[in-house]
């Protein structure tokens, strides 16, 4: 069983990742390799002069590797309730976990196989993004979304910050209490 299972290894999935792991919780990335980051030319992400879409991206699936993420390549077809947790069914097993968060960009395929609430995009071109409350909670428990999956801008920056922002959520609910990770220079 893991703690945290995160659908997508885009900018957003790979920073809630990172958070997750870093803190200290068994964490699973399923990734089926479809992120729109891929095609991308990135000028005005911070910290970074500039950046191809795949060096992005691999960056950030090493970064939440570092701190211990399990990273799987699979399709999600499926989340149900199962137990006190989740299972995450994929086109080759299934996993189980007390949280999960869908951090898969334009699809929403997964979370209305799943009978997860969806809503109208405000985004150009995004036409369906998953419904969420304040902290990206969706409807179902323990399943929560972020992203451009839940709606957020599509830039990079933002869907990164997105998923560390529900990443934190998601450790304050598992922990109890408001999680707070700072790191500090070294003396």
């Amino acid at each position: 069983m893991y703690d945290v299972a995160i659908i997508g290894a885009g900018p957003t999935g790979a920073s809630a990742a990172l958070f997750a792991a870093k803190a200290g919780k068994k964490t699973l990335v399923i990734d089926a390799n479809q992120s729109i980051t891929k095609r991308a030319w990135i000028e005005n992400h911070y910290g970074v002069n500039e950046i191809t879409g795949p060096d992005l991206v691999e960056n950030g699936k090493k970064q939440a590797a570092k701190f211990g993420a399990e990273i799987v390549a699979a399709k999600a077809v499926k989340i149900a309730a199962a137990g006190e947790g989740l299972t995450i069914e994929t086109d080759s097993e299934s996993y189980q976990a007390a949280k999960v968060i869908l951090a898969t960009g334009l699809a929403t395929d997964l979370a209305e196989a799943s009978g997860i609430a969806t809503k109208p995009g405000t985004e150009p071109r995004v036409k369906t993004v998953v419904a969420t409350d304040a902290a990206g909670q969706t409807n179902v428990p323990g399943v929560y979304a972020a992203g451009a999956a839940a709606g957020t801008s599509l830039h990079t920056i933002i869907t990164a910050g997105d998923g560390a922002r529900v990443a934190v959520e998601v450790l304050s609910a598992l922990n109890g209490e408001r999680y707070v990770d700072h790191d500090v220079l070294k003396a």
